[in-house]
């Protein structure tokens, strides 16, 4: 899809600052490495001027969200995934929209959550036996080094957040130990089956940039690039504009919020208006309560 024409970029990646934000569609929760809890998202969104908020946790699909979009105290939030995968060239993040539970699926997640907790209790393993401290975090699933640098900061050693990824735990670090993630082709396999709509995240955080284009502009499954990211520094929004005319992608956003904050990056009515179009409809989560929903998935009704 062409790029609407009245959209203009600044440099938090906000599509059309004189226009206010309302979809923020990368956001994670403690279910993952964020620090808000699903009830709070709804606060968030309100706080932040957003209407809708897509909830694409790591690997993982929020056991909380009953439908592929549910409306919470009037904001309507999108279950989502994001979903690291192997791409050969390089590991790409893809974000899925609108998720529908498939067994194929929840497989892999239940893999990737059982490799989360291992490599976890291995980073801390290692950590603390470096340091010579307790950091009293408990392999789980959703445990991401940013809990375990987090808890790092918290603890009596010398290292802030920053610190703790640059001297201990980042890709180069003493006490890295590499996970376990998809391959492209059977991520790609995955989510078009289950989702309503899948997309290349942030693709100026990678090393290869062109490679990763490459796949959005290739792979049918891919129906979106994530164009408004707050990315920090100056990058070719433009670049990102042309893949989406040449290959017929949508133009995702969001703030890819890990803290507390919405809206930082994400799309306008009229920007969102074309992926709004992909999306299912919201379900009430006063639907669930009166027994008018669907059923829960089989692994959510215990």
């Amino acid at each position: 899809m062409p790029p609407e024409s009245a959209d203009s970029v600044d440099s938090a990646g906000s599509a059309d600052t004189a226009e206010p934000i309302v979809a923020d569609l990368h956001a994670h929760t403690t279910v993952s490495d964020g620090t808000l809890t699903l009830d709070e998202v709804p606060a968030a969104a309100r706080e932040a001027g957003v209407d809708w908020v897509a909830v694409t946790d790591h690997d993982r699909i929020h056991p909380g969200l009953d439908a592929p979009v549910v409306e919470r105290d009037g904001v309507r939030v999108v279950r989502g995934i994001e979903l690291r995968v192997d791409a050969g060239f390089e590991r790409l993040d893809l974000l899925g929209y609108g998720v529908e539970h498939t067994d194929a699926l929840d497989a892999e997640v239940e893999r990737l959550q059982r490799d989360r907790r291992e490599r976890g209790a291995a980073i801390l393993d290692a950590v603390e036996d470096r340091l010579g401290v307790d950091l009293d975090v408990e392999p789980r699933e959703g445990l991401g080094r940013p809990h375990i640098a987090r808890a790092i900061d918290e603890s009596d050693a010398p290292y802030d957040y920053a610190g703790a990824f640059d001297e201990l735990i980042g890709n180069d670090g003493p006490c890295y130990v590499a996970r376990e993630v998809t391959t492209l082709d059977e991520g790609l396999d995955l989510l078009a089956d289950a989702c309503a709509l899948v997309g290349l995240a942030h693709p100026f955080r990678y090393e290869r940039v062109d490679e990763a284009l490459g796949v959005a502009r290739e792979r049918d499954a891919i129906g979106a690039v994530e164009r408004f990211y707050p990315y920090g520094r100056a990058v070719d929004d433009e670049r990102i504009d042309r893949v989406a005319a040449e290959a017929d992608l949508l133009r995702t956003g969001g703030t890819d919020a890990h803290e507390r904050t919405l809206g930082v990056a994400g799309l306008t009515e009229p920007a969102f208006e074309p992926v709004r179009e992909r999306l299912p409809e919201p379900v009430s989560v006063q639907s669930f309560a009166t027994g008018s929903s669907p059923a829960a998935a089989p692994d959510e009704q215990d």
